[in-house]
């Protein structure tokens, strides 16, 4: 692409580009930004790091700074972001009274690219069609990235982050297990995925946690409180007719968010309640709520039982990224260049199976009638959870059943196939 420069202030200004990142971290935003920083002064641009996300564009003064090779040689292999980060949405208030134009303009700025998920990829393309109707045409580029991995990229692609949140995730989850095997307790374990259980049911697969609780599995019925609960009874009951004492249960944070406002009532857990009188369940310890309801539940059947609380969420966000995704962060750092050089706009950038880079566009993968893009469920048909159920869980089945009398009225309730109507 030939390069541009414009006589500003009898100054000849170089053309720009200015990456933000927005939402919440995910390991491997650095390795993505310092990879565009150092591609793009390669070829002759000059790069600005906006701090803050969108609200540095709505601002008369945004916060942002010259990005050199020095800076993004030091932070393309660490955790975390340089970058602060926001989750600032702007309104249509804010591009009709604050939009700031002249940022764009006073610094010759040719493509905006974004760092976040689906809502930080949607207000990219809203901003880039406000520009065109001001006359003022700019690239934008959309980096896609959650820990959850929940974003539907062709082929199963991860988003990046994912494998070393896992990775992290795996290491507490590992020394969660253990402590409850020398100490004879159980541990009730959630993991971040608020629509998708990918990485509970990572974590639980890697650990070999004797039950995962994942929204997905609830296919055939209702997630209610009661079925949750009775399918980490029915992991304890089995791994005392197995004579273990200690053990642990994953569950993503998803099930939660798909419980009824009813059914959260229902639980006796003590929550703040929002305007609209719904249980603010951002502010509660999933962990803590699920075992509280366990400890009920166990004391009510008259069995012997220790649990403690333990979440995995923020601490695996800003951790220092595996090897997988310093190499896949740097190919989609290096491609957002390729994209660009190419003409594409108002697309995500993605590595596909091949290795190749290639846009993404929203339109492409967004419901058609509401906007929004679906996210990635796990599939729960396939033989990679059909084995982890069949091999790794620990439940109770019919063969169970007259030994489970000794503990329980009724195993049939217990019978994880049956709560679940498999």
């Amino acid at each position: 692409m030939q390069r541009k420069f414009i006589k500003l202030n009898n100054i000849f200004m170089k053309d720009s580009i200015v990456i933000l990142t927005g939402g919440g971290p995910a390991p491997g935003m650095n390795t993505v930004v310092g990879s565009i920083t150092k591609t793009f002064l390669q070829h002759g641009y000059r790069v600005l790091g906006l701090h803050g996300g969108y609200s540095g564009l709505f601002s008369p003064d945004p916060n942002f700074c010259d990005m050199n090779f020095v800076l993004a040689d030091t932070i393309f292999n660490r955790g975390g972001s340089y970058l602060m980060m926001s989750r600032y949405k702007p309104t249509q208030e804010d591009f009709d009274n604050n939009f700031n134009l002249d940022f764009f303009k006073d610094n010759n700025i040719k493509l905006l690219v974004t760092v976040g998920g689906d809502d930080t990829a949607s207000t990219a393309n809203r901003i880039s069609k406000f520009l065109k109707e001001k006359n003022y045409h700019i690239a934008n580029i959309h980096v896609p990235k959650t820990i959850d991995n929940d974003l539907p990229l062709p082929h199963s692609i991860p988003t990046f982050g994912f494998h070393s949140a896992l990775a992290e995730g795996s290491r507490i989850a590992t020394t969660v297990y253990e402590d409850g095997r020398t100490s004879g307790n159980w541990f009730v374990v959630t993991a971040m995925g608020r629509s998708a259980g990918h990485l509970a049911l990572g974590l639980g697969e890697t650990c070999h946690y004797p039950m995962i609780v994942i929204p997905e599995m609830f296919n055939k019925t209702e997630i209610t409180a009661r079925k949750i609960v009775n399918m980490a009874v029915s992991s304890v009951l089995k791994r005392k007719l197995m004579g273990i004492s200690y053990g642990a249960v994953m569950i993503s944070e998803g099930v939660f968010h798909a419980l009824s406002d009813e059914e959260l009532k229902a639980t006796g857990v003590h929550f703040t309640y929002d305007e609209h009188g719904h249980p603010e369940l951002g502010k509660v310890s999933k962990a803590q709520l699920f075992n509280e309801m366990l400890d009920k539940e166990m004391s009510k059947l008259g069995i012997k039982f220790k649990s403690r609380p333990v979440e995995i969420g923020y601490e695996v966000r800003c951790v220092t990224p595996t090897a997988y995704d310093l190499a896949y962060c740097s190919q989609l750092g290096m491609g957002v260049y390729k994209l660009f050089a190419a003409g594409s706009s108002g697309c995500m950038v993605f590595q596909d199976i091949d290795g190749s880079i290639k846009p993404l566009y929203l339109e492409d993968i967004q419901d058609p009638k509401t906007g929004k893009i679906p996210p990635r469920l796990v599939d729960i048909n396939t033989d990679k959870v059909a084995q982890i159920f069949d091999n790794i869980l620990n439940f109770i089945e019919p063969a169970d059943y007259e030994a489970a009398r000794k503990y329980v009225k009724d195993p049939e309730e217990y019978d994880v196939r049956k709560i679940l109507n498999w």
